[in-house]
């Protein structure tokens, strides 16, 4: 049977978000906070220095992944006291580069951000699986030319959005702690067994 969804709230949050302006973006700013604040998240950061940047830490987010594509993983503390991490946002831009290509951008961090909150809001222990992170021009022009579900201005291409998996969640799970966030699009693909996430206007399709 597959684990229900689990949104239970404890703990609080600090610091700022960087997002962008405006009266609807603010109110998905504030919701994805909540979403943030939902869950106690403790763990410990893979990059250097770790005992330096955790003394007297309290508010941490992570990303845990994993690629079938590359075989790499990534168990990471991206953000501390209101403070993005910047060796470990470095570290989650490779992972997440066009595997293809081997082409790197540096993604938004709202949508890691909106990734780590559903992750949480699961209360699930396994990490991602990436389908799909940054992907070059050349990349999603193939992808379109076979596939109609490939849009031509994806916002893959401006390092925006992911497609990710959860071995122990359903897609409507996933989709449904995705939407919670309101931070950006959520597409939910049943056929193929993922979910979009991207940090563009709050909307949802798929089925």
């Amino acid at each position: 049977m597959t684990p229900s969804c689990n949104i239970t709230g404890k703990g609080s949050i600090r610091g700022e978000n960087h997002m962008t302006t405006g009266s609807s973006l603010s109110m998905s700013r504030r919701t994805l906070l909540g979403a943030f604040a939902a869950t106690a998240i403790t763990a410990a950061p893979t990059f250097g220095n770790a005992a330096g940047f955790l003394r007297g830490a309290g508010d941490i987010r992570r990303i845990k992944m994993y690629s079938g594509r590359t075989g790499e993983r990534i168990d990471m503390i991206y953000w501390i006291e209101g403070e993005y991490v910047r060796e470990s946002v470095k570290e989650i831009n490779h992972f997440m580069r066009d595997w293809r290509t081997d082409g790197v951008k540096s993604m938004d961090l709202r949508t890691i951000d909106i990734m780590s909150a559903a992750h949480n809001l699961l209360d699930a222990s396994e990490p991602y699986m990436l389908l799909s992170g940054y992907r070059s021009p050349q990349t999603n022009a193939m992808l379109r030319s076979r596939s109609r579900g490939v849009a031509k201005n994806s916002l893959h291409m401006k390092g925006q959005a992911a497609d990710l998996r959860l071995s122990s969640r359903s897609v409507g799970q996933l989709a449904r702690a995705a939407r919670a966030c309101k931070g950006g699009g959520v597409g939910k693909y049943s056929r193929s067994n993922f979910v979009h996430m991207d940090c563009g206007v709050v909307r949802s399709w798929g089925r």
